[in-house]
C-alpha cells in the first residue's frame, strides 16, 4: 500500500483570512480573502524548521531511535506487552500503543515557529485515536523510518497491518493513519479529543459559521460566479466545516481528514443552538470507519480552513491532489467560537451502530 506523501505546510500562509467577527448577537462575515497563486507561495519548510522525532521507551526514558534512521527495531526495544512509547518532536508529540498503534496524548509543544498556532503554549488536542482491530494484535517488529522532520512507522500481525506517518512541523497536513487488513473489511477509529485541567485549553469540536453561511457558494480562483461555478479544481462548492478549536489561542484550528473512511453519525448531538439538518456530530468524540488502505489523517492551521475538493477514492499508489498554490478560498472561522455553533453533547449516549464490512 502505497499512500500520497503529508502534505509540506506552505510559508507564509499560517494568518488565516480574516475570521468571522462576532457583533452583539449576529454574525457579520469579513469579505472573503482569495490567495492568489505566486511563486512566494511555493512550499517552504517553514512550519517544519529544525524539526525532528526521537522514538522513546517510556519505561527507561532511553531513546531508541533518533536522527536518520530507516531500518526494523525490536518491539522489545519500545517496551513490553500493551505498552506505549514516545514519539518527541520539537513541535508536536504522542505516545503510541505497540498492541494496535492506538494514539494518545497528542499534544502541540508551543515550541517557537513563524507558523505556530499555539501562542507558545503547550496545547493538548487529541486523548486519543483508537483503531479497533477486532481482536487482532499487531505483533512484528516496528518498521522505522525517520528523516529531518518526517516520521513513518509500521507494524502488522495476522491479517492485518497498521502504518502511521506523521510530520514534526508546527502546523499543516502532520498526521495520518491507515489501517489494512487481509479481509478487506472495515477498522473503527474512535478519535476522543483532550480533556486539561485549564477550559481555556481544552479543545472542542465546532460547526463553523464562516461556512454555513456560505453554503451553496462557488469559491476560489476559476470561478466565475459564486451561484454557478462552474466546478473545477479551483472552484469548489461550500459545504458545512466541522472543526477543532480551543478558548485560548486565535489561530489554533484543526480538523479530521478522511480518504475513503465514513463518519458514524451520532444522532443525539448537535449546535448548542441547533441547526437542521444536524450534522450530528458529538462536542468531543468522532468515530469513523475507514476502509482498508485507507487513511485518516488530522490537518491543521489553513488546511482546515479551507474550500478543498474532496479526497479521491484511492487506496494504493495515491498522488497529492492537494497542491494547490493558494488558489482556493481560505474562510478562517470566528475567535472566540460563538456558543451557539459548538457542538454537543461532548460524547453521545447512545450505542454506537455495528461495524458492517466491507
Amino acid at each position: 500500500m502505497h499512500l500520497a506523501p503529508l502534505r509540506r505546510p506552505a510559508g507564509g500562509r499560517h494568518r488565516l483570512a480574516r475570521r468571522v467577527a462576532v457583533a452583539g448577537a449576529g454574525l457579520v462575515l469579513a469579505p472573503l480573502t482569495l490567495l492568489q497563486a505566486g511563486p512566494g507561495q511555493a512550499a517552504s519548510s517553514d512550519a517544519c524548521e529544525n524539526g525532528g522525532y526521537r522514538l522513546v521507551n517510556l519505561s527507561t526514558g532511553t531513546t531508541v531511535a533518533s536522527g536518520e534512521v530507516d531500518r526494523v527495531i525490536s518491539a522489545a526495544a519500545f517496551g513490553s506487552g500493551g505498552a506505549k512509547f514516545g514519539v518527541r518532536g520539537r513541535y508536536n508529540s504522542f505516545d503510541v500503543r505497540l498492541s494496535d498503534f492506538g494514539i494518545f496524548a497528542y499534544s502541540f509543544t508551543g515550541a517557537a515557529n513563524p507558523e505556530d498556532m499555539t501562542g507558545g503554549r503547550r496545547t493538548p488536542v487529541f486523548a486519543s485515536k483508537i483503531p479497533n482491530h477486532r481482536g487482532r494484535t499487531l505483533s512484528t517488529g516496528i518498521t522505522v523510518e525517520l528523516d529531518d522532520e518526517d516520521l513513518v512507522i509500521r507494524r502488522a500481525g495476522t491479517g492485518i497491518e497498521m502504518k502511521i506517518q506523521s510530520k514534526d512541523c508546527a502546523q499543516g497536513g502532520i498526521f495520518q493513519m491507515e489501517p489494512e487488513r487481509e479481509d478487506g473489511t472495515r477498522t473503527r477509529i474512535v478519535h476522543t479529543l483532550a480533556n486539561p485541567t485549564s477550559p481555556a485549553m481544552t479543545p472542542f469540536y465546532f460547526d463553523n459559521p464562516a461556512f454555513r453561511q456560505r453554503v451553496g457558494q462557488w469559491l476560489g480562483s476559476e470561478c466565475t460566479s459564486q451561484e454557478t461555478g462552474p466546478a473545477s479544481q479551483f472552484c469548489v462548492q461550500v459545504s458545512t466545516r466541522t472543526n477543532i478549536a480551543n478558548g485560548f489561542s486565535p489561530e489554533f484550528v484543526a480538523r479530521d481528514s478522511a480518504q475513503l473512511a465514513e463518519r458514524v453519525r451520532q444522532a443525539d448531538c448537535n449546535t448548542a443552538a441547533p441547526v437542521s439538518p444536524s450534522v450530528q456530530h458529538c462536542g468531543g468524540v468522532s468515530v469513523w470507519d475507514v476502509a482498508s488502505g485507507g487513511r485518516m489523517g488530522f490537518v491543521t492551521g489553513e488546511d482546515a480552513v479551507e474550500v478543498a475538493n474532496p479526497p479521491t477514492s484511492c487506496d494504493e499508489d495515491c498522488q497529492a491532489q492537494n497542491q494547490v498554490n493558494g488558489r482556493l478560498a481560505v474562510l478562517g472561522f470566528p475567535f472566540p467560537v460563538p456558543d451557539g455553533s459548538k457542538l454537543g453533547p461532548r460524547t453521545s449516549s447512545l450505542a454506537l451502530p455495528k461495524l458492517t464490512a466491507p
